[in-house]
């Protein structure tokens, strides 16, 4: 029996590695590609999202028969992208907003193996109770915050603000555990082997 391709994770996300390991996959190689983040104008959160996933996915170094996984995820208010913040007042003018409100979180994930290319997104909404002063001010000071897309992170102390979700609660942290094992699958990288 030939031994399974290498998996290589395009991600720097500790998130998403600690996912992987809940379904029991390890990685090969953890090679975070570089690429320019910036919506286009106009752009809209859904398109948005499955475009930097499939160009992180290119970005990626890989060998013709190595299979390669990347994911994005984007917080939308509307058909506002509300991205990773830039400092603590950027922050708080996402928690300010999303406040009280329902928003949607997308995630989308690449799987690339040759010349094939597997890709799939997947939408939740999230519903945010009202904050207080104490509650932004206290968060924020957590530093939580940081390199998240919405300026929070469900599996976070930013948890206590979420009430209720609808969809996937592994795609709003980072990678939607049971799309990715589909996807892993078809290129030929099965989850669920025992040798």
């Amino acid at each position: 029996m030939q031994p399974p391709p290498r998996l290589i994770l395009g991600s720097g996300s500790p998130r998403r590695l600690e996912l992987l390991a809940v379904l029991g996959v390890v990685p090969d190689a953890v090679l975070p590609p570089d690429i320019d983040e910036t919506p286009r104008k106009g752009e809209v959160p859904r398109p948005y999202c499955a475009r930097i996933a499939a160009e992180k996915v290119a970005a990626v170094a890989a060998g013709p028969d190595d299979v390669v996984l990347c994911a994005d995820t984007t917080v939308a208010m509307g058909r506002r992208i509300l991205g990773k913040p830039e400092d603590a007042g950027e922050a708080e003018a996402f928690l300010r907003a999303l406040s009280g409100r329902r928003h949607r979180v997308f995630t989308a994930v690449a799987v690339r193996r040759g010349g094939r290319t597997w890709e799939r997104v997947v939408e939740s909404r999230v519903r945010m109770k009202r904050l207080s002063e104490a509650e932004i001010a206290g968060y924020l000071a957590t530093g939580d915050w940081q390199g998240k897309a919405g300026g929070y992170s469900i599996q976070g102390p930013a948890g206590a603000f979420i009430p209720w979700i609808s969809g996937s609660h592994s795609a709003i942290v980072g990678l939607p555990l049971a799309e990715t094992a589909a996807l892993l699958h078809s290129a030929g990288w099965p989850v669920w082997r025992t040798a």
